[in-house]
This record gives structure tokens, sequence and C-alpha cells, in this order.
């Protein structure tokens, strides 16, 4: 099983309405960026992402788990995109800031220190653990 991070803007598709999605999920659309597209592409059905709120938030909310691997994203004709399916596993008891995860130093590597801007990206087992443990899902 790997781990990802999916960032999303709160105003165009919150937690919130990804629960609201049920066990049916949603398709993680409108990617366009060729490094995130390879992240897409590189899940598996049974993969864990957080879910991550960008703009004024900045900040883990939840976690999603992939049911369905990449295909064609339905927003777009250009073959190029895909989308997974996420369903929602479980809100953060605390949502974990950026401003936090900067503060640790063992998490000074992590993609979204290094990369911010990257929708979506590799999260290593020991991140997740630690981000885990941060926002009381354990």
């Amino acid at each position: 099983m790997a781990y990802w991070l999916l960032k999303t803007e709160p105003d165009d598709f919150s937690w919130e309405e990804q629960c609201a999605r049920g066990k049916k999920g949603e398709p993680w659309t409108g990617v366009r960026n060729a490094q995130a597209r390879n992240n897409l592409l590189a899940m598996k059905k049974g993969d864990l992402a957080f879910f991550y709120h960008t703009g004024a938030e900045r900040r883990i909310v939840g976690v999603v788990q992939v049911i369905k691997e990449a295909y064609q994203d339905p927003t777009t004709d250009d073959k190029r995109w895909v989308v997974v399916d996420v369903v929602a596993k479980e809100p953060a008891p605390k949502p974990v800031t950026l401003q936090a995860i900067k503060a640790s130093p063992k998490l000074g590597d992590m993609t979204l220190v290094k990369n911010s801007r990257l929708s979506v990206q590799p999260v290593k087992e020991a991140e997740w653990r630690l981000i885990r443990k941060m926002g009381g899902f354990e």
C-alpha cells in the first residue's frame, strides 16, 4: 500500500462534499500537471491519501481511500489527463496544519514542504504515521 496527499481548494470541493458522496466516492478531477498526473497513474486501489484543504486553511482534514484506479478524466477530452475515484474514510480528529508540518523536523523532507504547489503527491510511510499521530487519528 502507498500513501498520498490530495490537495483541493475547499471552496471548489471540500471534505464535507467528499463525505456527502458516500460509498460511491468521487473522481479526483481537474489535475493538469504532469507530475501530479503521474502520481495519479501510480495509485492503486486501496491506497490511502490525506485530504488537504489549500487556500486560507492549509491543513489536512481527513483521509480518503482509492476505490478505482486511473481512467480518463471526464471533465476533458484530452486523453493525457486521468482521475482516480476516492471515498472518505475518516475525518481528522485534529486537523494538521501546514505550519505544524513545517515545524516538525522529521517532516522537513516531505513533498508538501519541498514542493507545496503539487496537487497530488506521495507521502512516505514514516511521514504518514507521524501526521496521523499529530492529527489524533491513533
